[in-house]
Parts: C-alpha cells; structure tokens; sequence
C-alpha cells in the first residue's frame, strides 16, 4: 500500500476528459470476486458496507484485493458515524462515500470525521495499516490531504440544499442515490420515472454550475448512458452480484429452453477442471 499526497479518487475525476470515469458496486463481500471485478477495466469501484455483509477485517481484505489491480475503491460507509469512519481510514480506505447527507451540517461533521486535528475530529492511531503500521513518518501531516470525502444526496430535501452541501469545505464530490431518491419520492422502485430522471438532471446542472462533481449508480449501461447525458461526472453501473446473476440466469434459461448447446471452451474461457 503506498501513502499518497493527493487521493486517487479525486486524481482519477481531474484526469476524466470527455468520459466520466465508469465503476461498479462490491456487494459480495468477497475479495476473489472484488479482485477479479479490479482487473476488468473499471476505473473505480465501491467497497459497500452499507447493504452488504462487510465487516472491518474483511474490509481489510477487500482493500488488499483491489489493490493488486488499476480500479480505485471507494469505501461506502454504513453510516455517518465519526468511530466507523476512524476505524475504516485506519484500516486504510482513501475514499469514503457517506450516506444519507442531508444537511451541510451533516456533511461538515463527515468531513471532520476524516481530518486529524486541527481541522477535524479523527483520532490518532500509531499502527494502523493506513500509516504502513507507524513506518511513515509524515503520515499525520500527509494524511488529511489524501483522503477524499463523496457525500450522497438521496432525498429530494437533500438535493435542494445542493449548493450549500457542495460548499462545505472538503466535500469533494456529490453522489446522487437513484433508488433511495426514487422512494422518497414515492416512486418506489421505479429509478427511471420520468419525475426521478428530471430532478437527477437538476442535480446535475446545479452541480456543473458550482463546479462540483457529481456521480450516480444506474443498473444497465444504458441507464448509465442516459446519466451520462444529463451531466454526470463519474458513473457505476449495477454490482458485483447483479453482474453474475445476470449471467447465471441467462445460462439457466438458455440451457432450459434448448437455446444453448454445450461448448467447449479454454481455461482462460471461464471453465475449471
């Protein structure tokens, strides 16, 4: 693990040109699946331990795994919860997502969560694996330059205070959440409605306008696409899991209606002995 002065995840949004960066969510839990998931080509990906099974020291795991490929992981916190965010830097996460932002007050106070005194709240810890385990001298006056803070805006009482939240210092991008933000609009479910889509290309727009970039997650690369139209700066599309069942359910149906007849193929095909 290399102890950086600028975050990757913010490095990765200054080189993006003219394509948003894509990435995918890490549900499985799993750091052979997470590893294998790196080497595909995705610029970046999410460490999820909101909505999966992820403890701290398979966390750890995880981070190790991906770190043996070119994909930048983002570590989704369960919570704004300033003891998860100490024990998650420690444990060597770079980027946090925060989610459920939606306050500046609350981005403020995830924000001093990262940040060693005296500009936030984290405690100080001299073997964490973040500090090489106390072999980087410097780690303390480096470490609150590397860390990048996405806060998600998932209501649309969130999203009204979009420029005030972006403003808050250290917020270095928004992530607008399509499924909460679809119930809480009460259109449960429905990620695509017509009402949905008009306020995430709101965000968007009001998001270019004060410079901030801004993220979203869509479950096909042709919701993605329409993101992609509306202004989003950077884009994941569906999970690890999703990913699969997608194939094995295609494979299943295929096989069951007489639509897929055996193949043989190479071990770099997929199949084991």
């Amino acid at each position: 693990m290399i102890v950086r002065t600028m975050n990757p995840f913010c490095q990765l949004l200054r080189a993006r040109g003219s394509k948003p960066p894509v990435g995918t969510w890490i549900v499985s839990a799993s750091p052979l699946v997470a590893e294998a998931v790196g080497h595909v080509g995705f610029d970046w990906g999410v460490l999820d331990m909101e909505h999966a099974p992820l403890d701290l020291m398979t966390l750890v795991h995880l981070l190790q795994a991906v770190g043996n490929t070119k994909m930048v992981p983002v570590v989704r916190l369960p919570w704004n919860d300033a003891v998860m965010v100490k024990r998650v830097l420690d444990a060597g996460a770079e980027t946090l997502l925060f989610p459920f932002i939606q306050t500046p007050e609350e981005a403020a106070r995830a924000v001093a969560a990262t940040r060693y005194p005296p500009e936030g709240v984290r405690g100080l810890s001299a073997m964490g694996r973040a500090s090489r385990y106390g072999t980087v001298p410097d780690y303390y006056r480096a470490a609150n330059r590397a860390v990048g803070v996405i806060v998600q805006l998932e209501t649309p009482q969130a999203i009204a205070q979009l420029e005030r939240i972006a403003a808050v210092p250290g917020v270095d991008a928004l992530f607008v959440g399509p499924a909460d933000l679809s119930g809480a609009m009460g259109h449960v479910g429905q990620l695509t409605h017509p009402a949905v889509m008009a306020l995430m290309g709101d965000a968007a727009q009001r998001a270019r306008a004060v410079g901030k970039p801004i993220g979203s997650v869509g479950s096909t690369p042709e919701v993605v696409t329409r993101y992609r139209a509306a202004g989003y700066d950077f884009l994941a599309v569906a999970s690890d899991l999703a990913l699969l069942m997608r194939g094995a359910t295609a494979a299943a149906q295929a096989l069951r209606q007489g639509d897929g007849a055996p193949q043989v193929h190479t071990l770099a095909e997929g199949t084991q002995t």
